[in-house]
């Protein structure tokens, strides 16, 4: 009885270890008899006790490889340090169990030549300014080199590139000196901005001022022969009034003196008569004398 008990407990142990799960995103290498049977995917499975076994469990998933900096030597004999990050993925679980003994070992010395084989082509400053382009360039080689183990290289990224300190001393003063002189420019034609915003802004007062005075000499040029005309009026308007009462030529004689002692207005110190005007002012008294006597 006891052993019957032993047995039925041994055989499901052996039974539950026959059966397997595989989870999402992996798949499991199958071997029999050490000879490679099948690749499991997603879902439940059973082996056979003793003779199947699990190869080589597969991660399926995008995976990132961050490799350490890498010294190269740039066309110009300018050595410096650079790190890669590579984003692969297992695209074939048999070639990746069976194609090379150790995938990341052998994608990180893939890097490190394809690094020095691209780099060692430019000199410092296209290194410099190049990423995307060695990118590019890196990506490529290793996805065609990495096809044979299964595995695809999706993207590739130069994490940081390290020129030696002399250099970079020398990258930071020029990159200072610049920076001083894009700060002169812009102060110069700040500078220059407000003079000749300055220099507008005279010239526009002065011409408002021109304006202004001009205006004036108009409008006071304009009162002074309203007013002459307005005078010219009236006088006009006197004599064809006089005219119409029927007044004779002594009148008009005595209006024209009114006139002259209108315009001396007590100011002028001598004033000329026209001759015709003085024999009326005689003829005037003669008269006024014999209404006297």
């Amino acid at each position: 009885m006891i052993f019957l008990i032993i047995v039925i407990i041994l055989a499901i142990v052996v039974v539950s270890t026959c059966v397997k799960i595989v989870p999402q995103a992996h798949s499991f290498v199958i071997e029999r008899l050490g000879a490679y049977k099948e690749t499991w995917s997603v879902g439940l499975h059973f082996k056979i006790p003793f003779l199947d076994r699990v190869a080589r469990r597969v991660n399926l998933k995008e995976q990132v490889a961050d490799f350490e900096p890498q010294p190269v030597i740039t066309r110009d004999n300018v050595t410096m340090q650079i790190d890669t990050i590579i984003f692969y993925q297992i695209t074939d679980p048999k070639l990746y169990a069976y194609g090379v003994e150790n995938p990341i070992v052998a994608i990180k010395n893939l890097t490190a030549t394809t690094l020095r084989n691209i780099v060692g082509d430019l000199e410092l400053d296209e290194t410099l300014t190049s990423r995307e382009t060695i990118n590019a360039r890196m990506r490529t080689e290793l996805d065609v080199a990495t096809d044979p183990w299964g595995i695809k290289v999706n993207r590739v990224e130069l994490k940081n590139i390290i020129p030696p300190r002399d250099i970079q001393e020398a990258m930071e003063k020029q990159m200072r000196a610049e920076r001083e002189k894009r700060e002169q420019i812009l102060r110069a034609e700040g500078e220059k901005k407000s003079a000749i915003l300055i220099a507008e802004g005279n010239k526009e007062a002065a011409i408002l001022n021109a304006d202004a005075e001009k205006q004036k000499r108009i409008l006071e040029a304009e009162g002074e022969a309203e007013a002459i005309l307005k005078v010219q009026q009236a006088t006009a308007d006197g004599i064809r009034v006089i005219k119409e009462a029927g007044a004779d030529q002594s009148v008009l004689t005595l209006k024209s003196l009114e006139a002259f002692a209108a315009a001396a207005d007590g100011q002028a110190t001598k004033i000329i008569i026209p001759s015709e005007i003085q024999g009326i002012a005689g003829t005037v008294k003669a008269l006024a004398e014999v209404i006297k006597d």
